[in-house]
């Protein structure tokens, strides 16, 4: 795989899910630092899902307009990075009820993860999360990026989280997605997923 920029013909929409809901998260830093880098390349463009600020139901019957408006946001992406920390060796609830909300909208994408937490940086919950995502005919890429900790810093600096190694593991994931974006959406174009 190269690891070199590639310009699309048409940039690919990526989705960047930031996956905690809780009071005082950490979750919008590490989305909004990885946010940057993504806008940043000629590859991208970038729309952001919180789950946050859904209020998705937790049994889902009649369709809400801002269920239906998250629906149709997932649908038009290209490929998606998940935000997610790691809460008692897994992800969050409010993510998890996200995710099984939809179901075509996730198939034949490709999907990342940026992840933070404790001394593992977030990486149980991204191994929990590849599993289901296979189970929704996504592909995750193998590359992520993880904090370790992050929040150690955020009172001393004005970017906690920014180290070569993040810099680093954040243009390789944002390679990956590009390769498998492009790949991807040619193959829906060329035939819709499941037909």
């Amino acid at each position: 795989m190269s690891t070199g920029t590639t310009t699309l013909a048409e940039p690919l929409r990526l989705t960047l899910v930031i996956g905690s809901s809780r009071q005082g998260r950490f979750a919008p830093t590490v989305a909004d630092w990885f946010r940057t880098r993504a806008i940043a390349r000629p590859d991208f463009t970038v729309d952001v899902v919180d789950v946050g600020e859904l209020d998705l139901p937790h049994t889902f019957g009649a369709p809400t307009p801002r269920a239906a408006e998250t629906r149709a946001a997932l649908a038009d992406t290209d490929a998606f990075v998940i935000v997610t920390p790691e809460y008692n060796h897994s992800y969050p609830a409010a993510l998890k009820n996200l995710i099984d909300a939809y179901g075509r909208e996730w198939q034949a994408k490709p999907v990342g993860f940026v992840s933070y937490g404790g001394i593992s940086g977030g990486l149980r919950a991204v191994e929990h999360l590849r599993g289901v995502f296979a189970e929704l005919h996504a592909v995750t890429v193998r590359d992520t990026v993880s904090f370790h900790n992050p929040w150690r810093n955020s009172a001393t600096q004005d970017d906690p989280i920014a180290t070569a190694e993040a810099e680093t593991a954040a243009k390789t994931l944002l390679d990956q997605l590009v390769w498998w974006g492009e790949a991807l959406r040619a193959a829906r174009a060329t035939r819709p997923y499941g037909q």
